[in-house]
């Protein structure tokens, strides 16, 4: 059948206009067809789209710059900060995803996830993370999600603290709702066993790899008395010390978490290099003295073992699995292209 040049111009025109948006599709599509973990599986589900470290190039270029210098001038202030930061972004997201609900102050239906029992009295930042809200709101408003926030800051008080850089892919959105409950059952726990805490990763797309580089973060910060008290006067099963522990260390815990009392008492949580993230964490492990109970279970299980006595060993190894972890954690189902919102404070949902 003859074709008319008419007939012919209108299918070329076809083609310029369509084939662009069909192979974008495609490429769209591709790109998110093989999801690595069932967390990256409903992510990538249920969105479609990805973060990328370049998300606000165009619409927010400072954005970077100013999350930057807003945490280094709090850990110039307070070298313990860094650490604080970053405990944020992993309680985040290991509740309903990297969604900034942790955030979240308690309001009308919301009951925030402040008040749970590993965040209550201990998770500590939000003016940080109020500042740098306050500053990016300033520069592009209503741009930059509080959830990228808390996954920047995380990165940045790292490398304050002299451990490993990575680009941080964003693109994220804020949670309109908190999950107490969710803070609750899915926050590893300094008295869980080794197997629980292993489930709580799995069940987020995390395996012992992650596992142990991720709990290298414990190189930096605090804890508090109560956190590790029935390592040294008796477990909830037996009654009895936990004799794991290295004695001359525990007799020098006693003497500022005694008995009864004290449970707010601060304690470093790697004595060597307390404000410096290296691998002596996991040197100490080693010479059984980690602080908290889940962190000597990870000299109990062959595989997490043998993680320790490498990174224990290889400061770059545990730097440059720290870095990938981190990046795969601050993938854990992410809110995407229109779900959720961009907070213009952090710690409430917008009005509308």
């Amino acid at each position: 059948m003859a074709c008319s040049p008419t007939s012919l111009c209108t299918f070329v025109l076809f083609l310029v206009v369509f084939a662009p948006i069909c192979c974008f599709a495609h490429k769209l599509s591709s790109s998110s067809s093989s999801p690595s973990s069932p967390a990256q599986k409903k992510s990538s589900a249920s969105s479609g789209y990805n973060l990328y470290p370049q998300f606000y190039d165009r619409s927010c270029p400072r954005a970077k710059e100013i999350v930057k210098s807003v945490v280094a001038k709090a850990v110039a202030k307070e070298a313990r900060m860094a650490a604080s930061l970053l405990r944020l972004h992993f309680h985040d997201c290991f509740v309903k995803g990297c969604d900034a609900s942790l955030l979240l102050d308690t309001s009308g239906s919301i009951i925030s996830e402040k008040n749970s029992i590993p965040n209550k009295n201990s998770v500590r930042g939000f003016d940080v993370i109020d500042d740098i809200k306050s500053a990016l709101e300033k520069e592009c408003p209503q741009t930059v999600s509080c959830a990228d926030i808390l996954a920047l800051t995380a990165r940045d008080s790292t490398v304050l603290a002299g451990g490993p850089n990575w680009e941080v892919p964003l693109g994220r959105r804020d949670a309109r709702g908190a999950s107490i409950s969710g803070s609750n059952q899915n926050i590893p726990a300094p008295n869980n066993t080794f197997q629980t805490i292993l489930t709580k990763f799995k069940l987020k797309g995390l395996n012992v790899v992650d596992l142990v580089a991720l709990s290298g973060s414990h190189t930096i910060g605090q804890a508090r008395c109560t956190s590790f008290k029935q390592r040294l006067y008796g477990q909830s099963s037996s009654k009895r010390p936990d004799f794991s522990l290295n004695q001359v260390y525990a007799n020098q815990l006693r003497a500022r978490c005694p008995r009864s009392g004290g449970d707010q008492n601060l304690f470093v949580m790697d004595f060597v290099s307390p404000t410096k993230f290296d691998n002596y964490y996991y040197k100490n492990l080693l010479a059984s003295k980690g602080l908290f109970s889940s962190d000597q279970l990870l000299t109990k299980n062959q595989a997490s073992t043998e993680l320790v006595k490498k990174y224990a060993a290889n400061n770059e190894l545990f730097f440059k699995d720290f870095a990938e972890s981190m990046v795969k954690m601050g993938n854990i189902t992410p809110l995407t292209g229109l779900r959720g919102e961009i907070r213009k404070s952090c710690r409430r949902i917008n009005s509308n």
